[in-house]
C-alpha cells in the first residue's frame, strides 16, 4: 500500500463480489475497513474509459453533437465522445469517434487532460482530446444504437449555452472551460 501524508483517510478493501455484468459496465461490492476499523460496502461501477473531443474547424467553428440521452429524457449538445474499446488507445478512440459521429478526421490530436466521472462509485475515466485541423467532413457513422446530428457552434456561443443551462453534460463543460483556460493561456 503506498505511503503518503494521506495516509489517514485510505480504505482497505476486504472482498469484492460481482453483481452485475453489462456490455459497458459492470457493478460489484467491495467489503472495505474505514480508517476507523469500522467496516463498510462500497457500490462500485466499473468502465473501461472514455475520450471527449473539443473539436475545432479552421475556421475556429466548435464541432459538437445533439442526440437524446434516454437516462435524462432529453436531447442534450456534447462535445464527441465515446468508450474505448478493448485493446483501443484513446487516441485511437478519438480518432474513430470523430469519423462516426462528425464524419471528419483531425491532423492534430492534443490530449488535454484527464478527470474522473464520478468517482464516489465509479471508475470510469475521461481523456480529454483537442482537435484541430479537421478535414474531409463527410458522412457521420454512428453506432446502431445511436442517433445524433452534428451541429457547428463558435465558443463564445457555445460558453453562453453552458451559462444559461442549456449545454448540461459535464464533460462538454469541462472540454470548453479547459479550451477557454487555453485561449487565455492559462492552461
Amino acid at each position: 500500500m503506498p505511503t503518503d501524508e494521506f495516509q489517514h483517510l485510505r480504505e482497505r478493501g476486504l472482498t469484492q463480489e460481482s453483481v452485475y455484468r453489462g456490455d459497458v459496465v459492470k457493478v460489484r461490492v467491495d467489503t472495505v475497513a474505514l480508517p476507523n476499523g469500522e467496516i463498510f460496502n462500497r457500490e462500485i461501477v466499473e468502465h473501461p474509459g472514455s475520450v471527449a473531443i473539443v473539436a475545432l474547424t479552421p475556421d475556429e467553428q466548435l464541432v459538437m453533437v445533439r442526440q437524446f440521452r434516454y437516462a435524462i429524457g432529453r436531447v442534450t449538445l456534447e462535445l464527441p465522445a465515446g468508450t474505448c474499446a478493448f485493446g483501443e488507445t484513446p487516441e485511437t478512440t478519438a480518432r474513430r469517434e470523430l469519423r462516426e459521429e462528425v464524419g471528419c478526421d483531425a491532423g492534430n490530436l492534443q490530449e488535454l487532460g484527464e478527470f474522473y466521472v464520478a468517482p464516489g462509485y465509479g471508475t470510469e475515466v475521461i481523456r480529454l482530446f483537442l482537435a484541430t485541423d479537421l478535414k474531409d467532413f463527410g458522412a457521420v457513422s454512428p453506432d446502431s444504437d445511436e442517433f445524433l446530428e452534428p451541429a457547428r457552434l463558435s465558443l463564445d456561443e457555445a460558453m453562453t449555452m453552458v451559462r444559461d443551462g442549456r449545454i448540461v453534460d459535464a464533460k462538454s463543460i469541462i472540454g470548453l472551460f479547459k479550451l477557454v483556460d487555453m485561449r487565455r493561456g492559462v492552461a
